[in-house]
């Protein structure tokens, strides 16, 4: 059986009768105003809605259908002033500060914009969707990052290591998204003797798309044994409501005798307020990958505290890059925390250690320590 579709002429008939004999009764014309909206009668519905916050402030409602007017009619300006008197008559409903944060992200204001976010971010630390608007809006700001990073490997087998990883980048960060170039160097000895070196080039991209959405790109490539030959990767991101977000990619590496890994990888990540939970698994021919990330800001989306945990071969980890293909069926147990900061609002420094217990022959592993080290300009 069909559902009866509302009839909204009989309840303007109704509401207008109602009003005749109870006229000082808002909710009268609250109806009617709702009822001539839904009609496509604005001017009428505007009236109504008017008429019910002129004679009593206090209507929630009233206010909330003719801000969304104003926007459906992009009028921002009217609705920005028709949110900050909502906000002053309710300053505890959270809401209205939604709608005023949507509006300026409308306008591109993205200075009020990033002040409200912060602002209502203190009086609800706890909702996801707020620390998922604020990290979006933090990857749409215009800045430019030029910073520098090493790793240092130590490993526990006898003549094998050091391991010496150091790259310099530049990142041009916009509202459409950004673009990162970079150059590594790598150094792997063993006996004392560098066994291989080399430099890689590499492009990355994030980029942003109509709504809830963005996509990774990146392509890197090396002449030298120190690196594989080319690494391709592409991610598509989506935004889900309460935080979540969800992922869907693939990884592409040519190694330097030009053999090669394919990889699908699938990743799950949710905000729990101020925390990010991520797990992503690579799905690889001989032993899937898989790595937990959580993180805890406690600022900007440069101020975090980390912690990782994975099994397998990521061909995402740039130290081990070079050696994925003898790693991908190997087991590898690892765990890092990392700690990162924000300096006077141009200096990102961070610090990651990590411990990978890996399998080097089937059931004998060895033991491997990171120390990385982050230090970018922000501008």
């Amino acid at each position: 059986m069909k559902s009866a579709r509302p009839d909204y002429k009989t309840n303007i008939r109704r509401a207008q009768l109602g009003k005749k004999l109870a006229p000082d009764y808002l909710d009268f014309y609250l109806v009617l105003g709702r009822n001539h909206e839904l009609t496509k009668a604005k001017d009428s519905a505007r009236f109504y809605y008017n008429y019910v916050i002129d004679k009593n402030p206090a209507y929630e409602d009233a206010y909330l259908y003719l801000i969304n007017m104003d926007l459906e009619a992009k009028n921002y300006d009217k609705a920005l002033a028709l949110t900050n008197k909502a906000i002053e008559q309710f300053p505890d409903n959270k809401t209205f500060r939604l709608k005023r944060i949507a509006i300026y992200a409308l306008q591109n204001d993205t200075k009020n914009e990033e002040k409200d976010l912060k602002s209502i971010r203190t009086k609800y630390p706890n909702d996801a969707n707020i620390e998922q608007h604020l990290f979006a809006l933090y990857s749409k700001t215009n800045m430019d990052r030029a910073g520098v990073y090493y790793n240092f490997t130590t490993i526990d087998r006898d003549g094998i290591g050091p391991w010496h990883l150091a790259s310099a980048d530049y990142t041009h960060q916009r509202s459409w998204g950004s673009l990162i170039g970079r150059v590594s160097y790598a150094e792997r000895r063993s006996f004392s003797q560098v066994m291989a070196s080399g430099l890689q080039f590499e492009v990355e991209s994030y980029l942003s798309g109509k709504k809830n959405n963005y996509s990774y790109i990146d392509v890197a490539y090396s002449n030298d044994i120190a690196f594989p030959k080319w690494r391709l990767g592409y991610s598509y991101f989506y935004n889900f409501a309460k935080g979540w977000e969800a992922d869907l990619g693939f990884r592409y590496i040519e190694m330097q005798d030009n053999s090669n890994l394919k990889t699908l990888n699938v990743g799950l990540g949710k905000y729990f307020g101020a925390y990010w939970l991520n797990l992503r698994s690579y799905i690889q021919k001989d032993s899937p990958s898989f790595t937990l990330t959580s993180r805890y800001y406690y600022g900007t989306k440069f101020d975090y505290l980390t912690l990782i945990a994975g099994y397998g071969t990521s061909p995402d980890d740039q130290t081990r890059a070079a050696e994925y293909e003898n790693r991908a069926s190997l087991s590898s147990y690892r765990l890092s925390a990392g700690f990162y900061k924000l300096i006077k609002t141009h200096y990102i420094f961070g610090i990651l250690i990590t411990n990978n217990q890996q399998e080097y022959t089937p059931k004998k592993f060895q033991n491997e320590l990171d120390f990385a080290f982050l230090l970018q300009y922000k501008f």
